[in-house]
């Protein structure tokens, strides 16, 4: 149970969302058209990154635990000093595998 129930907030921004894309942006023209579609798509990755976020953050956490670090930063000392230089497959699979998510949330549209 939650305290904030219906709609959730990813209905909110679905619906604004879809305010824009399927009223406003064909109703207006110029530049108030160009901001609209402009807001519809940061709508669309809030709605990906409140979806899939909290998986991905869980996901990104195990690969570091994998490679022995508690967060970002330590990985990029790592990599920077060549400490991780062995494990080169590994590093890139782990890397690979969060910009994947960054980009799915992003715009999934480039992971192709």
């Amino acid at each position: 149970m939650t305290l904030h129930r219906d709609p959730s907030a990813a209905e909110l921004v679905a619906a604004v969302r879809e305010f824009l894309t399927d009223r406003v942006m064909f109703e207006t023209e110029g530049a108030l058209r160009f901001h609209s579609r402009v807001a519809a798509n940061v709508l669309a990755i809030v709605e990906r990154e409140l979806a899939d976020g909290p998986t991905h953050e869980l996901d990104h956490a195990a690969r570091l635990a994998a490679l022995g670090f508690a967060d970002d930063p330590a990985l990029a000392e790592a990599i920077r000093t060549g400490a991780l230089d062995d494990r080169f497959d590994e590093v890139l699979a782990s890397v690979r595998a969060s910009v994947d998510d960054k980009i799915t949330v992003a715009n999934p549209r480039w992971a192709d």
